[in-house]
């Protein structure tokens, strides 16, 4: 059983597959230039779909080198507040009479007397 040992051969620091036999993929170079003039140029497999866009190091939107084109924008869905939320739960006469009632006990908590509401 000792000379079955895997002693001294950092288990997990590496791998024990070699790459005999291994073929790597077909590739193709394409090349993206951004607005800035940068020109990018990236290794795909023959088989991979190439993005329209990349994104440069400078943060800019880098086109496809002959036929790259901006997709079309998704349309922006409107920025929900926590107001607009609210209404959506809560008609603004049950907000209000929440409220009152919430101002109640907190003037009861500090020992106020509770005040009339005005119609």
């Amino acid at each position: 059983m000792a000379d079955r040992s895997l002693r001294g051969t950092r288990l997990g620091a590496f791998s024990m597959e070699t790459d005999v036999g291994v073929v790597p993929s077909e590739r193709q170079l394409t090349t993206y230039v951004c607005p800035q003039g940068h020109r990018i140029e990236l290794p795909f497999s023959i088989e991979a779909d190439i993005p329209p866009t990349w994104e440069c190091r400078c943060g800019a939107t880098a086109l496809l080198l002959g036929g790259g084109e901006l997709p079309e924008a998704k349309p922006a869905r409107p920025v929900r507040t926590h107001w607009d939320m609210l209404l959506e739960r809560r008609s603004i006469p049950e907000l209000e009479e929440l409220l009152e009632e919430r101002l109640t006990l907190l003037r009861e908590s500090r020992g106020e007397k509770p005040r009339r509401r005005s119609a």
